[in-house]
């Protein structure tokens, strides 16, 4: 599996209504599912971002197809960082000449 940390801030429309928001996070991660994937990690944050999460799917089409249909609900928009774990981040720069 691929993993993805989203970085996520609401909308005009989805601060205004901020109390659906945990349904929309089981909507959110319903999609994650239905794409064989999951939601890992969820965080509401304070600074430049809303919220964060770790997103597990497998492939960067999942990954795109989940930030667009989240966003199309014009609640929140996604930035995505394609995450590589320590094991791949070792080998990556050991193959470096």
């Amino acid at each position: 599996m691929a993993r993805y940390i989203m970085l996520l801030n609401w909308t005009e429309q989805g601060i205004k209504n901020v109390k659906d928001s945990p349904k929309r996070l089981d909507a959110a991660k319903a999609i994650a599912k239905k794409l064989k994937g999951e939601i890992k990690k969820f965080y509401m944050t304070t600074g430049t971002h809303d919220m964060v999460m770790l997103l597990e799917v497998p492939d960067d089409e999942a990954a795109a197809k989940f930030a667009l249909s989240i966003g199309s609900g014009g609640n929140v928009r996604t930035t995505t960082l394609k995450a590589f774990p320590e094991k791949h981040y070792r080998t990556i720069i050991g193959s470096l000449s």
